[in-house]
């Protein structure tokens, strides 16, 4: 959560690379954790954040991957809904208003039973509704903008109503001006806005202070009073940190000046704002595609990637299997890596006296104690047989620790509930890296180490 804070605050504070680096160390806990709903959360934060940078292929890239991880995710998952949020701003972010919209309404519905966390997402989805209807009104889809306009006021007026001191959540007043005036509410909206403006400014609240100004701007425009809209558009512009909302601002401005100068120059510039808009536009439309196809390469690279998985497990166990432990012998960075070898002492006297299927159950069962005793950055894996390996990221007597505990619990376990009689050991040898090292030097130190616990009597560890 102090990770997550930093990183939000950083993104308010424009410091988008800072963001992005704090972004990708989330991004690693959760996945070091298995936190399915937090690597969600982490990929479309990071993915708003790279957009934002102008890296769109890598955001869009990012963003499919949180889609792919928000499919297999419960919805009951409590982290479901925040993922989903910020999924909806990456989305923005991008200007994939169907996306963003979709994914808001979820959230919105999902908080139902959060009072405070239901007017934020309803605050959240109403500014989105309104970016979308003077997108698409700069475009000439007026009829569709007026319906976002429309939904839009009807989300936040309750709200205002609701709560008539907004002085500690202004957004919601100010939104509320924006739709007002857009849905032909002309005095209203004026009236709210030109209130609005002054405290938002001297209470540093810049997000919403460029929102009263253009609410402002529009309805001083309606009135005719070209010099005060004037005024209000070019504070908007200069308080809008994104060329996206920049955008939005100067059509306005452009607007005002093909009224309240109308003659061909007037026109021709208006008309090459509305080009630039609807050649944005354009590119808006062509970006849904790229995500889609970026969807569709996140989906062959997760398969692949299980495909993978599945030959390099070992099918009895679930552990991995002899290529997985030969690809990490040589991949393995020797210098944080320590090698435990495990056998089950006279294996096969089990499989003679008691049947090959308890023998398969005692390997199951033992391969679920080295489980547990791996963290997630360590790895278990099943040699064939009754062999098995952990590769463990600590020093040698940490490993060597670990190694007593996991013969400590088998010798421990009631072993009479698989078979009346049964009796199971292991001999574990450990091994740590010297300067030189290869993998396979240091397979070999640890094998002489196990046969040394072996010859040693079994059931014991030798590093």
């Amino acid at each position: 959560m102090i990770w997550q804070g930093r990183m939000y605050a950083l993104i308010s504070l424009g410091r988008l690379q800072e963001a992005l680096a704090t972004g990708e160390r989330l991004l690693e806990r959760h996945r070091a954790a298995g936190v399915r709903g937090g690597e969600a959360r982490a990929l479309a934060d990071t993915a708003e954040i790279l957009i934002k940078l102008g890296r769109l292929d890598e955001g869009l890239h990012r963003l499919a991957n949180a889609l792919l991880v928000l499919d297999r995710l419960p919805l009951a998952n409590p982290r479901y809904t925040a993922a989903i949020s910020s999924i909806s701003e990456a989305a923005r972010a991008a200007e994939l208003y169907e996306l963003a919209d979709s994914s808001a309404a979820y959230a919105t519905e999902a908080f139902a039973l959060d009072p405070a966390q239901r007017v934020a997402a309803e605050l959240q989805r109403a500014e989105l509704l309104l970016e979308w209807g003077l997108r698409l009104e700069h475009v000439g889809l007026v009829e569709e903008a007026d319906g976002k306009f429309a939904k839009a006021v009807g989300l936040v007026r309750p709200l205002v109503e609701a709560d008539a001191d907004l002085a500690d959540a202004p957004l919601a007043a100010v939104l509320l001006a924006l739709g007002l005036v857009k849905t032909g509410a002309v005095e209203e909206a004026r009236a709210a806005a030109g209130a609005l403006v002054v405290p938002l400014r001297a209470g540093g609240h810049e997000h919403e202070a460029r929102l009263a100004h253009l609410a402002f701007g529009i309805a001083l425009r309606h009135r005719g009073e070209w010099a005060a809209a004037r005024r209000e558009f070019l504070a908007a512009t200069e308080l809008a940190p994104l060329s996206s909302q920049r955008l939005i601002f100067q059509f306005e401005l452009a607007r005002l000046v093909a009224e309240a100068e109308p003659g061909e120059a007037a026109g021709a510039l208006f008309g090459a704002v509305r080009a630039q808009a609807r050649y944005l536009w354009q590119l808006r439309n062509e970006r849904r595609t790229m995500l889609q196809q970026a969807r569709r390469r996140v989906e062959l690279e997760a398969a692949r990637a299980r495909a993978d998985r599945v030959a390099a497990q070992d099918a009895l166990t679930g552990l991995g299997n002899r290529r997985q432990f030969d690809r990490q012998l040589d991949d393995a960075d020797l210098g944080s890596v320590v090698l435990v070898l495990v056998d089950v002492d006279r294996f096969k006297g089990i499989n003679d006296r008691y049947s090959h299927g308890t023998g398969d159950r005692v390997l199951r069962e033992v391969a679920a104690v080295l489980r547990a005793h791996c963290r997630p950055e360590d790895v278990a894996v099943r040699l064939g047989g009754d062999e098995f390996a952990l590769f463990l990221r600590c020093d040698l007597g940490t490993a060597a620790r670990i190694g007593a505990r996991i013969r400590a619990v088998i010798g421990a376990r009631d072993w009479n509930e698989l078979a009346p009689g049964l009796r199971v050991t292991l001999s574990i040898g450990v091994a740590a890296p010297a300067a030189g090292m290869t993998g396979r030097d240091l397979y070999d130190l640890a094998d002489r180490q196990l046969y040394a616990a072996k010859r040693g009597g079994r059931d014991r560890v030798a590093a």
